[in-house]
């Protein structure tokens, strides 16, 4: 079993964008992918999940409208806006330099343990 691991503050909204920047997608989907690639490390519970989503709906980082799903439930399906895009984009680069400083420090670390 893997260990679960708790979101850092503000990365939630990352990972959504990142999910529905592959194609409309409902919410409950976005929560199965997110578990699925981060091999169950990433468990994203609906009282997280939703209020994020909305959030980002309200920003204007995502549109939603209702669509039928797969097994026939209508669900409300979310797709990235230009300004989610954006946005995407800057979060992305800013995680990718906090993520490449983190990893320098924390081996530094190691090395002067040694």
């Amino acid at each position: 079993m893997t260990p679960r691991s708790d979101l850092p503050q503000g990365t939630l909204d990352l990972l959504i964008l990142k999910v529905v920047a592959l194609g409309p997608v409902h919410g409950y989907a976005i929560a199965q992918r997110l578990q699925q690639v981060s091999r169950d490390v990433v468990q994203v519970p609906q009282g997280s999940l939703y209020p994020a989503l909305h959030r980002l709906e309200n920003r204007g980082l995502l549109a939603a409208d209702w669509r039928e799903t797969e097994s026939g439930r209508e669900a409300k399906f979310y797709r990235l806006t230009r300004k989610g895009r954006r946005q995407l984009v800057a979060e992305t680069a800013s995680w990718r330099r906090l993520t490449e400083a983190m990893g320098i420090i924390l081996r530094l670390s190691e090395e002067g343990a040694k």
